[in-house]
């Protein structure tokens, strides 16, 4: 498998904060999105908060962020700024997992159901855990 173009920006390093509550505050969102069972919208907010906790380690770490379209170019960054030990590579596993549906949830006119987005939330939930232990 050939490697995504990995395109990125340099980003100072403070602005990881800002980051990470922009991604607690797409999870909060999630949230109450899936309280009112509205999955599609619950799914859109679960990929873009997993993106956003994923430019916060990103940009603390290594003081960039991906950019443009490719959502999975940031999984590759990801892994190219981080050493990743076992848990890192869980979290890498879940991140894919969660970027694979982006276009399905986002683009596609499917209706997405509650099952789908527990699993999504499921995935989110282990993925916000591990960028916390990072982040803080």
């Amino acid at each position: 498998m050939t490697p995504r173009q990995s395109q990125r920006i340099s980003v100072p390093r403070a602005k990881s904060r800002s980051y990470a509550e922009v991604a607690d505050n797409f999870f909060k969102g999630a949230e109450v999105a899936k309280g009112f069972e509205y999955w599609n919208a619950a799914g859109v907010l679960i990929v873009h908060s997993a993106i956003a906790f994923t430019d916060a380690i990103t940009i603390k770490v290594g003081g960039v962020k991906s950019r443009g379209e490719d959502h999975m170019a940031a999984v590759d960054l990801l892994g190219e700024v981080i050493v990743l030990d076992e848990k890192g590579q869980g979290a890498l596993r879940h991140l894919t997992t969660i970027l694979e549906q982006k276009t399905l949830v986002s683009y596609s006119g499917e209706i997405y159901t509650h099952k789908e987005v527990e699993r999504l939330w499921k995935h989110l939930e282990r993925y916000k855990s591990w960028a916390h232990s990072l982040l803080s």
